[in-house]
């Protein structure tokens, strides 16, 4: 990987001010992957959320949170990662951005290990029924052909430990609650007719 594939005029900019050019060549020979090593691998399998970084045509970024089981972001080869896109508020910020701007980036965070590692690729929306039967619950499936992957200082990573998953996570043979949101009256006239919230494996 071309190191000046890294980093952009910007960046150049701050490290010739704070004098760490050389630390970030270094740090993008060593640490920058086109491919997922067995570790990463081992990692976001084990993930149970991480960050999407989305921006439209015009540059308007948007960050949203990605929950869901652990292993619900599936490793499809090495340069490729495959996850749900579940039932949420239908605004559809993030897909919308990606159909115009594939360009994005995971952040996977391991609170309780210190452990962080980003995911740079362009993205696709698949509605096909062979990726669709991987996930229960799926509305569409999110690829992401890796350009870059590279692992991250973690020292300002707080601790923290898992209570508990998220019961509205879609799973095969159980009924997830409806969320309070969607029970308001302001609301009711506007849902989608469809049946909410999906029964999976009934």
């Amino acid at each position: 990987m071309h190191i000046e594939d890294m980093y952009n005029q910007g960046s150049r900019k701050f490290q010739k001010q704070f004098e760490t050019q050389r630390l970030a060549d270094r740090l993008a020979q060593v640490e920058a992957r086109k491919r997922l090593t067995d570790e990463d691998q081992e990692f976001i399998k084990g993930a149970s959320m991480f960050f999407l970084a989305t921006a439209d045509t015009e540059g308007h970024p948007i960050c949203s949170y990605k929950g869901g089981m652990p292993g619900f972001v599936q490793i499809l080869n090495a340069q490729t990662v495959g996850f749900p896109n579940y039932d949420g508020n239908g605004t559809f910020r993030s897909l919308g951005n990606i159909h115009l701007n594939p360009n994005v980036s995971m952040l996977f965070i391991d609170f309780a290990k210190g452990l962080r590692t980003i995911i740079e690729g362009t993205a696709f929306v698949s509605t096909e029924d062979s990726l669709l039967s991987r996930w229960p619950g799926a509305q569409l499936v999110i690829t992401v052909q890796i350009t870059r992957a590279f692992s991250s200082c973690p020292r300002y990573i707080h601790t923290f430990r898992l209570v508990e998953h998220s019961a509205y996570v879609p799973q095969e043979g159980q009924k997830a609650p409806v969320p309070d949101w969607k029970k308001k009256e302001v609301y009711q006239d506007v849902l989608p007719n469809e049946k909410d919230p999906p029964s999976f494996g009934e």
